[in-house]
């Protein structure tokens, strides 16, 4: 059988039949002489490797955040500020928008992206700097960082972050605006997140997770 004849077999048979050739001239001698002649193994090697490089190599795949494009131009809006999923289910609650709080008497307004402590925290979205608050009125540990961009009619605050930017700053998309905080001195054993509020005009939540979307790709 010609070689290109044998490239269109499974990679088992090609296997099969490349050693049966090769071998067959030995199985006579083998009957006659215990002592083999094994000179055949540098082109078994070399069938082997041939038939391992025609196979497809696995495609390692990784996620990536794309953010929605709401004014049209062809680029993302939106960011993921810790390039990490939404946090699942623990004692505390779930970190999806809508979730239940205080036994449901009010709902989760924004979505928790999983973080480790002292990591980056990104700009969600492009914009200026309009407030730098406290989360909770009777700390002053755990702050937030408000974005406006104007020009979308979004405003987006990113919670439980030490900023490193002021009040007027303007902001790029992605760009580093502070570090994340444990959140372990409040809730111990509570899985370390940036609380992502985004939104419109008049002060209504949407959905956070609604524009920024996982997608699995090749990795490079």
């Amino acid at each position: 059988m010609h070689f290109s004849a044998m490239k269109t077999l499974p990679p088992q048979a090609r296997v099969a039949l490349g050693l049966a050739v090769l071998f067959a001239p030995m199985a006579g001698l083998a009957m006659e002489s215990p002592h083999v002649d094994m000179s055949a193994r540098p082109a078994v090697q070399k069938l082997l490797d041939r038939i391992e490089a025609d196979e497809p190599k696995p495609v390692r795949m990784e996620t990536v955040w794309k953010g929605a494009d709401v004014d049209g131009d062809g680029a993302a809006d939106f960011a993921n500020p810790t390039g990490a999923a939404p946090r699942e289910h623990d004692d505390f609650g779930d970190g999806a928008f809508g979730a239940r709080r205080d036994g449901g008497s009010r709902r989760h307004e924004g979505v928790d992206y999983t973080a480790v402590a002292g990591q980056a925290a990104k700009a969600p979205i492009s914009g200026y700097v309009t407030k730098i608050g406290y989360a909770y009125a009777d700390s002053t540990d755990l702050r937030f960082v408000e974005i406006t961009n104007p020009a979308l009619g979004y405003v987006a605050r990113a919670f439980y972050v030490d900023p490193s930017v002021e009040v007027g700053q303007t902001i790029h998309l992605g760009q580093t605006i502070g570090h994340v905080a444990s959140l372990q001195k409040h809730y111990p054993g509570i899985t370390n997140h940036v609380h992502l509020e985004v939104m419109k005009p008049g002060g209504r939540r949407i959905n956070a997770a609604a524009l920024i979307q996982p997608k699995l790709v090749a990795a490079a």
